[in-house]
């Protein structure tokens, strides 16, 4: 039996970001959480500013994969190495923009607790869906891979 053509990642990255974020929310509900204590105003441009700039960042990066001919979801094989575009400032620039729309989102909300909760949801996205899609590239581009590792960070 053949191994799968695929990162092996369990749960598709945006359902992780939405699960933290939905517990930070339920938990602040629960517990009668306080304010981050910004103005209304502030912190309606500041969301709005992160969740635009978190959502362009998505799309300039998967629009590249598009470009490439190779789809960005993790539970599809890749068929290209993505190297140039926002891939040379980071090896996971979807990831960022991500985690950028979620704390726009969590500020929107005024939950310290979702904003607090953005730090163990890097660590799972990290951990299990990052490091997987690293050893399925190395294996699938090996040297190629190596070298783009060698030059652009994981994050920025």
């Amino acid at each position: 039996m053949s191994k799968p053509d695929t990162p092996g990642v369990l749960l598709p990255p945006p359902l992780i970001y939405f699960g933290f974020l939905a517990a930070g929310w339920g938990l602040g509900v629960w517990t009668h959480e306080p304010s981050l204590g910004l103005a209304v105003e502030v912190r309606r441009g500041l969301a709005l500013t992160l969740i635009l700039g978190g959502l362009l960042l998505d799309g300039a990066a998967a629009g590249y994969f598009r470009r490439l001919g190779t789809p960005p979801e993790p539970w599809k094989p890749t068929t290209a190495l993505a190297t140039g575009g926002l891939y040379r400032f980071s090896r996971n620039p979807i990831y960022l923009g991500f985690a950028i729309t979620y704390l726009g989102l969590a500020i929107a909300m005024d939950s310290p607790i979702a904003v607090a909760l953005l730090v163990p949801c890097l660590i799972v996205v990290d951990r299990f869906v990052i490091a997987r899609e690293e050893r399925y590239l190395a294996g699938k581009f090996g040297a190629e891979y190596q070298a783009y590792k060698g030059k652009v960070r994981r994050w920025l």
